[in-house]
């Protein structure tokens, strides 16, 4: 019994249940209870679809669990690509943003959406040509695996970040449906999100992100119009949002929208464009796919479908900003974070609330699950195995990549509850990947005189600049005198200085100290 396919999904569901009658008994919370029962189908359909091609493609080999046996097909490819940047945090964020600053700083959706299209143009194709196994093998090939385990740093909290990101984004769309607070939903959300993703490999998340992003599209589809009826219809709410927001109502930059935060609105916008590419949770998918072309063609392809996909949430911003909310009778959001799954639950019927509440919850998991194997991957890949056990073999290998993705998932919750903003989260995990990250991986495969030495003398230099310009919401004091600061902030776009730098220094530092060999 214990092996049959549909044994996790019940057992999701006993516990669901156990959840749900704790709740009714012992709580006072206002569960909105056709949402939850809706929600505990939809998450044991994705549980019984992951473990169900988990055993079907049960492998003990380690590159078995990282890469699927790189036969991911281009159909399955765009969806999982697609699917694993519009998680909780693509959709809750641009919602999030959209009412509270406006679409001006709505940057993400189509920063990332550039971000996979170059990546498509310039990188998959050399990546999966040499049969790379992560993000981190061409950094190890060309600086040596001491470098390379350094280099992991930014690119684990990047992915922690990410997590922490998509589980406050679950953490709220999950209380909004349970009607508890959200520091229980994150908890309760990530117990269940990281014990699904240690059950199985990449054809598992592959397949679960396909019925997540149907999921999601239908769910979204089905809210928008009955949402918008609730102000007026599409030219009202569009109306009223243009004259609340003014200038910050369009998505290009003017000095009239940004005032004194123009340059720090460009450093933005090239850190999620060149900071959406060193990410191993890209580069899985494009190293898993069958071929150079299928690599390329779902990056370009998945960009699209980000974009497409980002016009509902950005839609119930609008409408979660100008709704009348006391007018209705209804409390607003309590916070930013919130402002998706509280126009779906009640700016919309109960059961078209329940269907859509549902339905996000379930394909906030989407990222999830990608994003603590992407980490685990390298944690275990590049650091575990060559500094610690070199003649490890691929089932225990396997094993502690498993663990891994506890460790890390428990880290990222730990996170998700310090912070309140899902989209703070969101910038901060493409901020270290793009100052510390994307200057060696660019070296690494596009300059051959690129060393060791100039390796390490670019991320000193970019660390230094990068951190000197301190960070709110780690709590960074600044420590660099970096002009144009208001309001304990740096406006002057350091980031995109601190990259340069640690570009240029890795090219001339190289070129200096030529005789350092490139494989230590």
């Amino acid at each position: 019994m214990k092996n049959h396919p549909l044994f996790p999904s019940l057992l999701l569901l006993l516990l669901l249940g156990l959840i749900g009658l704790g709740l009714y008994f012992f709580t006072d919370y206002e569960v909105l209870w056709s949402g939850f029962v809706t929600m505990m189908i939809f998450y044991a359909l994705i549980f019984f679809a992951g473990t169900y091609v988990a055993q079907r493609n049960k492998t003990d080999d380690a590159s078995g669990l990282m890469l699927a046996g790189r036969s991911i097909p281009l159909g399955i490819a765009i969806f999982t690509m697609s699917a694993t940047w519009v998680g909780g945090g693509y959709i809750n964020g641009t919602a999030e943003y959209t009412a509270t600053s406006g679409l001006v700083w709505v940057q993400a959706p189509w920063g990332y959406a550039l971000s996979l299209i170059i990546g498509g143009l310039f990188f998959a194709r050399k990546m999966r040509s040499r049969e790379y196994r992560t993000m981190l093998d061409p950094l190890a090939e060309r600086f040596g695996k001491r470098m390379a385990a350094l280099l992991f740093i930014p690119a684990l909290s990047g992915e922690i970040f990410w997590t922490a990101a998509i589980l406050t984004a679950l953490g709220t769309t999950f209380g909004t449906v349970l009607g508890i607070d959200t520091p229980s939903a994150i908890l309760l959300s990530a117990l269940i999100a990281i014990a699904y993703t240690a059950l199985g490999g990449l054809w598992a998340v592959a397949v679960t992100d396909v019925l997540q992003m149907i999921l999601l599209l239908l769910g979204l589809a089905l809210v928008l119009p009955f949402a918008l009826q609730q102000t007026g219809g599409l030219s009202a709410t569009w109306a009223a949002y243009v004259a609340e927001k003014g200038a910050a109502a369009s998505l290009l930059p003017s000095r009239e929208a940004l005032g004194s935060y123009y340059w720090n609105w460009w450093d933005y916008a090239l850190l999620l464009i060149f900071g959406g590419i060193p990410w191993q949770v890209y580069f899985q998918r494009v190293l898993s796919s069958k071929d150079e072309d299928t690599a390329v063609r779902l990056s370009i392809l998945a960009g699209g479908v980000c974009l497409v996909a980002a016009v509902p949430a950005v839609l119930i911003g609008v409408v979660g900003d100008v709704a009348d909310w006391e007018g209705l009778g209804l409390a607003p959001p309590p916070d930013g974070a919130s402002m998706l799954p509280h126009v779906i639950r009640y700016l919309t019927n109960p059961w078209v609330a329940t269907i859509g509440l549902g339905a996000v919850s379930a394909a906030v998991m989407s990222s999830v699950d990608s994003s603590i194997l992407s980490a685990s991957s390298m944690a275990s890949w590049n650091v575990y195995r060559p500094l610690l056990r070199p003649q490890i073999s691929g089932p225990q290998l396997k094993k502690i990549i498993q663990r891994c993705i506890w460790i890390i998932g428990i880290a990222a919750t730990l996170l998700a509850l310090q912070i309140s903003s899902v989209y703070e989260l969101w910038f901060l995990c493409s901020d270290f990947v793009y100052c510390l990250l994307f200057p060696p991986l660019v070296c690494a495969l596009f300059d051959p005189k690129a060393n060791t030495t100039g390796a390490l003398a670019g991320f000193i230099v970019a660390f230094v600049l990068r951190f000197g310009g301190g960070d709110t919401t780690l709590g960074i004091p600044i420590l660099l005198p970096y002009p144009m600061i208001e309001d304990g902030v740096v406006l002057f776009p350091f980031r995109t200085l601190a990259m340069l730098s640690g570009l240029a220094s890795i090219l001339i530092v190289s070129r200096l100290f030529p005789t350092r060999s490139n494989t230590q």
